[in-house]
């Protein structure tokens, strides 16, 4: 999003009487609206949105990994169940041999033995057999005191993966939610009120940016792009121009985490999925020493991010209804940067 709600307040107010007194209706019965309070609406329905759309990848990768991990205890489980089938059968086998024998006690047969040296001989057999018993009899406890511990773990992990899928469902739904009742509030605005309220979007985003730059930070920033930011930079900026959508990884379209994610990626590392956990996971760099790759994250709740391309400017997916697209890196509001790669 190329701004926020906040900066449609640094543009002057509509003259009495203008064009942008006329706009939807009010649905809380206070009459018409200005062309201003309906941006900062549709602005405000499309944070709450992204906001949604990082609890919603969030809970996405959550529910992966949960899954994965079930997965590898199915598997665990398996390969212990065939190990406990093997046992009990070797088990079955020692009991049909003793009883072959007419279930009389070892130390009896031993002592039918006609010579001192087959009694030795068979006492060393016996000796072994008991221990290959015992053995065959600790190890198949040890398999079923593991597979229950293993069912236990996997019923407790099934049940967490259960709880994600419900946040999952939940933070989908109020994303489709926001976006339209903010898709509704723009289809009742006319073409030309529609192309103003994008002029003025725009003009609050140059705004912003211009007060950025006029603090002298660009003059402190000189930092060289790695080779993996470069990586990093060429492979989002081969984006530009593909749409925004929530949720998405490419390789047609993107969210903001989404784009930064692949890009780093395409650079041979790994980051997190969702720009909060970028923000918290990352290394934290201030402003100054910033270089091109790195990653801007925005609002006070790390909700968007940006990719640092050098010049004062990012390259970002800003929201639905936009293309992934170069901004000033001042045309939101900054939280802090943070590294990639060491």
């Amino acid at each position: 999003m190329l701004v926020a709600a906040c900066t449609l307040g640094l543009l002057a107010g509509p003259a009495a009487g203008s064009a942008y007194a006329a706009g939807p209706a009010d649905p809380g019965g206070g009459g018409t609206r200005s062309l201003e309070e309906v941006g900062k609406e549709i602005d405000r329905l499309h944070e709450a949105a992204e906001k949604a759309t990082d609890a919603y990848n969030g809970a996405q990768e959550r529910v992966e990994k949960q899954q994965k991990a079930l997965d590898g205890l199915k598997k665990k489980i398996g390969t212990l169940r065939e190990t406990r089938g093997k046992y009990t059968k070797t088990a079955g086998a020692l009991a049909r041999a003793q009883y072959r024998s007419g279930g009389m006690p070892d130390e009896a047969h031993l002592i039918l033995r006609k010579t001192p040296e087959a009694f030795m001989r068979d006492a060393v057999i016996m000796r072994k057999g008991q221990q290959a018993a015992k053995g065959v009899i600790t190890t198949l406890a040890a398999t079923e005191s593991r597979l229950d511990d293993y069912a236990a773990e996997a019923a407790d992990k099934l049940r967490t993966l259960k709880a994600g899928k419900k946040r999952k469902a939940a933070a989908k739904k109020k994303v489709e939610r926001d976006l339209e009742k903010a898709e509704d509030l723009e289809s009742q605005l006319a073409a030309d009120e529609l192309d103003r309220l994008i002029k003025m979007e725009d003009a609050a985003a140059r705004a912003r940016q211009a007060d950025w730059l006029k603090t002298g930070v660009l003059d402190e920033i000189s930092g060289k792009a790695s080779k993996p930011g470069k990586k990093a930079i060429a492979f989002a900026t081969n984006q530009i121009g593909k749409d925004y959508e929530w949720g998405a990884e490419g390789p047609r379209t993107f969210d903001c985490s989404g784009l930064t994610l692949r890009a780093w990626q395409a650079a041979g590392k790994e980051i997190p999925r969702t720009s909060q956990e970028q923000w918290r996971q990352l290394k934290h760099v201030p402003i100054r020493t910033m270089r091109p790759g790195d990653l801007i994250i925005y609002k006070h709740d790390a909700s968007h991010v940006g990719m640092y391309v050098g010049g004062g400017e990012i390259v970002h997916a800003p929201r639905t209804g936009r293309q992934i697209t170069v901004a000033g890196a001042g045309s939101l509001v900054i939280k802090g940067v943070v590294r990639p790669d060491k």
